[in-house]
């Protein structure tokens, strides 16, 4: 089974409420997924899930304090949006809703395998921005203007984690959070990997020209009159294969370099702060989505969201809520007449 073969069969491994011995157990699994997704041959690495428990065990608490921390459930329907000042900081209109609902593919499957289904759960995924600008602010009975004052604005909706229930889709949160992980220690590991490959094919080459001008140099070489170049080359292609001897040796072997890459895979999870930060915003904005202080007598409202940021390459950042939503409000999917007349 490929990677993303197993991205898109995975069973909800990770439990954010499980403890002591079935902790245990998740740590075992997450091992087993971690050396799954990487590479399989770590498991003839001595004693690899020793080394890589405590660092795994590391990497399933910061998840699991990451998914707790989510504020609860916001409820989503275009009817609600205009007495939701939260639904109208997020969307610009109340049709954004369901054009957003709409474009979830994975919400409409929830809705179709569970027809009974009346309530679905899922992660509301926005991009953020935050714009300084110059505007108008009341103080006291006071309009003052060219007021330095920050906009927020939230754009880019996607609905692609779902589920039955609030705790199903944190799990599944905090199982696409370990799969990040373990796909950056394998975009460190595929770099090595890629040095190793390079110098192989190079000593191949170096090996082939050397040998190609030890059994053509003696004797074309001096009919030709040419023997002291062919010489000159091959003492530099000797030193050059040298070098490249000398990059393998400190590489180390195959077997090292196994170890090695277990050593990237366990780094990699002892720190998952390097890579994955969620951090709780609480803001208090106008009707304008401006940024309010205490101070201000402008008509506010709270709004509670996390913002994910992401370290990889290319880094992310990306405003999440954990939301629900009744089948009723998903659109009825509109027939693709382009799609159609292709099989007329």
């Amino acid at each position: 089974m490929g990677i993303l073969d197993w991205f898109k069969n995975r069973p909800s491994q990770f439990d954010p409420h499980s403890h002591s011995s079935d902790s245990d157990e998740m740590t075992l699994r997450a091992i087993d997924k971690a050396v799954t997704l990487t590479n399989p041959r770590l498991k003839l690495v001595r004693a690899y899930q020793e080394r890589l428990a405590p660092a795994v065990a590391i990497s399933v608490r910061y998840l699991r304090e990451l998914v707790l921390a989510l504020p609860p459930a916001i409820k989503v329907a275009e009817a609600n949006w205009s007495s939701d000042p939260v639904l109208r900081a997020f969307f610009i209109a109340a049709s954004d809703i369901p054009h957003t609902l709409t474009r979830s593919p994975n919400l409409r499957t929830l809705f179709d395998k569970y027809p009974d289904l009346e309530e679905a759960c899922f992660i509301l995924g926005m991009s953020f921005t935050e714009q300084r600008v110059l505007g108008m602010s009341m103080q006291g009975e006071l309009i003052q203007r060219d007021v330095v004052q920050t906009v927020v604005g939230f754009s880019d909706h996607e609905a692609r984690i779902c589920g039955h229930q609030d705790a199903e889709v944190r799990r599944l949160l905090g199982t696409q959070v370990y799969e990040y992980l373990v796909a950056q220690a394998l975009s460190e590991i595929g770099e090595e990997r890629s040095e190793r490959r390079e110098l192989e094919d190079n000593r191949a080459l170096l090996r082939a020209r050397l040998r190609l001008l030890q059994q053509q140099g003696p004797g074309l070489g001096s009919v030709f009159g040419s023997a002291p170049e062919s010489s000159g080359e091959q003492l530099k292609l000797e030193a050059q294969l040298l070098e490249n001897e000398r990059q393998l040796e400190a590489i180390g072997s195959p077997q090292s370099a196994l170890d090695a890459e277990l050593e990237m895979l366990r780094d990699v999870l002892e720190h998952p702060q390097r890579y994955v930060r969620v951090e709780q915003k609480k803001l208090r904005i106008s009707t304008m989505n401006v940024v309010l202080d205490e101070s201000s007598t402008d008509v506010a409202s709270d709004i509670v969201f996390s913002l994910a940021q992401l370290s990889g390459s290319p880094p992310l950042q990306r405003a999440i809520v954990l939301s629900r939503v009744a089948r009723s409000e998903l659109p009825e999917p509109r027939m693709n007449f382009a799609d159609a007349e292709r099989y007329l």
